[in-house]
């Protein structure tokens, strides 16, 4: 993993140099939006509305519309001058437990990272937290932007987790809640309550759960990359392909004429070498699917 950010936790008069990471990725497969009748990409490109002209990306600025359509326009070097004293500090305010906070507040999780001059006072903050049974409020600017945080320990490292302003959560306002409640007959509640009762579980195991609709996905992709229903768009050529290592492994015993070893099912859809040498040399090899990109 590479550093997204590089700074210090303010601990009182401790000051810990970290690097953040990204503590989750997103595994859902990437779509692009494409002509359907030949795979071309769809491009987006940046216009300005006045000129009707393309704008090179170094002519951007950042703009806040008014109510009557009039835009207020903000350079990068502007924003840049704004203070932000935690641009580069994680600064701890408090300490609460981890119950006293609405999970609805929550937005993305990070690990910290101690440099290599701060593993004491990283093992001291994080030791010293766990056995508190607290969890740290701060403040930290990522991408210009300053937010509140929670730092706690999850399997020995020290996390971050980012949460929303107060007022960046909607009030809900639902017309049902402006009506006079139904009535719920105790008979009712004792039978929904019974419910939940022989669904609990002591602990949440998030590893027994999957996500089926990703698996399809891939599974149709699959079949599809098998049937050679690929299109090619004008203009672009197939990236070759490359075979892993149990593929190779395997296609390497059977030339060898040696008994295959149980071994996991590879995800490639490429034959193994004996097989391709007796297909016409005018075939296409149909392409590998890629492996989904992280958000």
């Amino acid at each position: 993993m590479r550093a997204m950010w590089k700074g210090t936790v303010a601990f009182g008069l401790v000051a810990i140099p970290i690097n953040l990471y990204a503590a989750t990725e997103n595994k859902g497969v990437t779509l692009r939006q494409v002509h359907e009748s030949d795979g071309g990409r769809i491009q987006y490109k940046r216009f300005c509305s006045v000129e009707d002209a393309e704008v090179p990306y170094a002519e951007i600025a950042k703009g806040y519309e008014l109510d009557d359509g009039r835009m207020v326009v903000l350079t990068d070097a502007e924003l840049s001058s704004l203070p932000l004293p935690t641009q580069k500090t994680i600064d701890v305010l408090e300490f609460v437990p981890l119950a006293a906070i609405d999970p609805l507040l929550f937005d993305k999780a990070y690990y910290l990272e101690p440099q290599k001059s701060a593993v004491k006072p990283y093992v001291l903050l994080r030791d010293a937290l766990h056995k508190s049974g607290h969890v740290a409020i701060a403040k930290v600017a990522l991408r210009q932007r300053e937010v509140l945080a929670v730092l706690r320990v999850h399997a020995d490292v020290l996390t971050m987790s980012t949460m929303l302003w107060p007022d960046e959560v909607r009030t809900p306002d639902f017309a049902f809640l402006q009506q006079d409640a139904p009535q719920v007959r105790e008979q009712e509640l004792t039978m929904a309550g019974q419910l939940i009762d022989s669904l609990s579980e002591p602990v949440f195991e998030p590893d027994r759960y999957q996500d089926s609709y990703r698996q399809a996905l891939e599974n149709l992709i699959d079949a599809k990359i098998e049937g050679d229903e690929v299109a090619t768009p004008p203009g672009a050529e197939p990236t070759a392909e490359v075979v892993d290592l149990i593929s190779a492994l395997q296609a390497s015993v059977k030339a060898a004429g040696k008994p295959k070893t149980a071994a996991p099912k590879a995800r490639s859809t490429r034959k193994p070498a004996a097989a391709e040498e007796k297909k016409p040399a005018e075939k296409k090899a149909p392409a590998k699917r890629r492996s989904p990109r992280s958000a």
